[in-house]
């Protein structure tokens, strides 16, 4: 049987790590065979460009090469990790995939979102979640959560470079609406929860997995 591929995404600061441990509980509790991973990185090569690309002195990073490198690393990741884990049945929880870099660096530096798919589409062969959680929240709030602890590379940018990419995900969900759910994630912890759960139990039904 086939798994099922979940990711979560939003800006900087939105939850999603905090809500990826309640997930996970959830999914522990529930004896579900699951893994959890991020982007980039998920792999011992990916982590390694994950600290190229988010390390704070590498200021002089060409936007090309960024983008090229989050594809990198993703290929990476599907082909080691997520794929093998999807044929398993498994459930794969990732913190990030490529909405991100159409939002970051298709809109956010400005490469174009074609451009940017195309490069990532090489690089996924043809691996899509079935299931995105998209936390919506405004930037300048969850921005300052990940600011006042230092930040990376990316988060540092300041705000009009991830309100650009705020506005870029908004355009995203408009275009490629198809199995992405909005998370209202300036509510409380617990509704933020109830939220993400609710549409995980649905794709889980619809799979038998529950």
């Amino acid at each position: 049987m086939k798994g099922i591929f979940i990711t979560l995404e939003g800006p900087d600061g939105s939850g999603k790590t905090t809500m990826m441990n309640r997930i996970t509980q959830y999914l522990e509790e529930k004896g579900i065979d699951f893994i959890v991973t991020r982007e980039p990185g998920g792999t011992q090569i990916g982590e390694e460009i994950r600290n190229i690309i988010l390390d704070a002195k590498n200021k002089n990073m060409a936007s090309e090469t960024e983008a090229l490198l989050y594809a990198a690393s993703r290929a990476q990741h599907v082909h080691e990790k997520i794929n093998p884990a999807l044929k398993e049945g498994k459930i794969v929880l990732c913190e990030r995939f490529i909405l991100s870099s159409l939002a970051y660096q298709g809109i956010g530096r400005k490469l174009g979102i074609e451009e940017v798919y195309m490069i990532n589409h090489f690089a996924i062969k043809g691996v899509k979640p079935d299931l995105t959680l998209f936390f919506r929240i405004d930037p300048a709030v969850s921005l300052n959560r990940k600011v006042e602890k230092g930040g990376d590379r990316l988060e540092q940018e300041g705000i009009q470079f991830h309100q650009q990419v705020y506005n870029g995900y908004m355009k995203l969900l408009e275009l490629y609406p198809e199995n992405i759910r909005v998370i209202d994630a300036s509510k409380s912890k617990e509704d933020v929860f109830r939220q993400c759960i609710s549409s995980i139990e649905e794709i889980l039904k619809r799979r038998n997995k529950i």
